[in-house]
């Protein structure tokens, strides 16, 4: 019998793991970059990405008690009060943006914490929120040049193939 089908005991309640329910739940909060980042972590770490998706995402994520929004907000204060995880801060502050927190709750949240943490902390988490800001911003702008872009060739083409029907028209 593996641990996650003994019986939890007569005291304890057993505990939400579902592998699906966090592959599921992931999947909504990273967006489909999710799948390569895990593939890339096995890679270093055999069997790791699995725990974090069944035990994190399928079993924390999915006690009772807190919305989603909830814990977003605690895990930008743990990160931020923890320090030196950067890469996991910016992560949930994408992830919090997903789930629609505006950038103002997530700026809040940071400030927040200042006589809590420390200001060189809190400090350190609106860096790490402004640049991941900065990131969405560019990625729009990006993506709004890319289609502008785009949305002029077909124009461009369609204007052309036109005036060469004219043309032959009048041929």
């Amino acid at each position: 019998m593996s641990p996650a089908t003994a019986p939890a005991g007569p005291d304890l309640t057993p505990a939400p793991l579902d592998r699906a329910a966090g592959h599921a739940l992931l999947a909504d909060l990273a967006g489909p970059g999710a799948a390569a980042t895990l593939g890339g972590l096995d890679a270093l770490a055999p069997g790791f990405p699995d725990w974090i998706v069944t035990s994190l995402f399928g079993g924390t994520y999915q006690r009772p008690g807190l919305a989603l929004r909830d814990r977003q907000i605690a895990n930008l204060a743990a990160l931020t009060a923890l320090g030196g995880v950067e890469p996991q801060l910016a992560d949930h502050v994408r992830y919090s943006r997903r789930i629609g927190l505006t950038e103002a709750e997530i700026t809040e949240v940071m400030v927040h914490l200042a006589p809590y943490v420390g200001l060189p902390k809190a400090l350190a988490g609106l860096r790490v929120a402004t640049a991941t800001f900065a990131e969405s911003t560019e990625s729009t702008e990006s993506t709004e040049s890319t289609e502008s872009a785009e949305s002029a060739e077909a124009t461009k083409a369609a204007e052309s193939a036109a005036g060469t029907v004219t043309e032959e028209a009048g041929a």
